[in-house]
């Protein structure tokens, strides 16, 4: 059996958006691996679902958005248990689709907040304690944050955000002892996932242009397991479902070809007319 190098057992675990789906899950997966975990989330009667009992377990109500309530969850999980080991900025939204022309502004300005200076006000406050115990960071991004912006311009520009801010966490950590990594994910059945791309008529064929096998979704424990084994090997980067894997290895010279295809397809010129149309109605 492989040995992990990096052993999450007795260590701090801090996890953002851990209230359900892929926060959730790996809260759990680690816990039952012996770590002690801080889940914080904005929703807290998700956070009172979330049963994995009281033993190593630290509940915090917190909005990534909110700077100050993030560095107060920080500093009360450093003050609960001592120290501060492996910090997981999860927290993120799935913004309905919608173009830059007809777009609401305010809407894109609440995804930047979440997914992308959300991270920011995670990691930072958390950095020193990380440091000192020689720990890891992840920052969850997204293959959007290189995959072809249809409709989702919102969160695929954060998400490519929240990839530059984990790449720039790997260099500046490595001095210091520490780690940092970055984790990408295909699709993956959320909550969030299945109101955009299921419950959405245009989400739907927005998931239909992508095409087998890209489309494939993995489940949260799917995702969860990704990461923790990301951690355990203290990787820079880790991604599923593997299929994934060569879109990015290459993503310069396949999104150069991709551009251009989408650019022509008369599907893709329909899709963006039917979703240009729904938003200046529903004004």
């Amino acid at each position: 059996m492989r040995r992990p190098t990096y052993d999450v057992r007795d260590k701090v675990v801090l996890i953002t958006g851990a209230g359900q789906g892929i926060g959730l899950a790996l809260a759990k997966r680690l816990h039952a691996q012996g770590a002690r975990v801080a889940l914080v989330d904005v929703n807290e009667a998700a956070l009172a679902r979330a049963s994995l009992g009281e033993d190593r377990v630290f509940i915090a109500t917190a909005d990534v958005t909110d700077r100050a309530a993030m560095a107060d969850a920080v500093s009360r999980v450093i003050d609960h248990h001592g120290r501060l080991d492996v910090v997981v900025a999860n927290a993120g939204v799935t913004p309905s689709p919608a173009t830059i022309r007809t777009m609401d502004l305010a809407d894109y300005d609440r995804v930047v907040a979440i997914n992308q200076t959300g991270v920011l006000n995670t990691v930072r406050p958390a950095l020193e304690a990380v440091i000192a115990s020689g720990g890891h960071v992840v920052v969850v991004a997204s293959c959007a944050a290189f995959s072809p912006g249809v409709g989702g311009v919102a969160y695929m520009s954060t998400k490519a955000a929240a990839e530059q801010i984990g790449r720039a966490l790997k260099l500046e950590l490595a001095p210091h002892g520490a780690t940092a990594g970055v984790a990408y994910f295909g699709f993956v059945d959320t909550p969030l996932a299945t109101a955009t791309l299921d419950d959405d008529p245009i989400g739907r064929r927005l998931d239909e242009l992508l095409g087998w096998p890209l489309n494939h979704r993995i489940t949260a424990d799917a995702a969860a397991a990704s990461i923790a084994e990301g951690i355990a090997d203290r990787a820079g980067t880790t991604i599923a479902p593997a299929r994934w894997l060569p879109y990015s290895l290459f993503r310069g010279v396949i999104n150069a070809a991709v551009d251009r295809v989408l650019a022509k397809d008369r599907r893709v010129h329909q899709l963006i007319r039917d979703l240009e149309a729904r938003q200046k109605s529903a004004r």
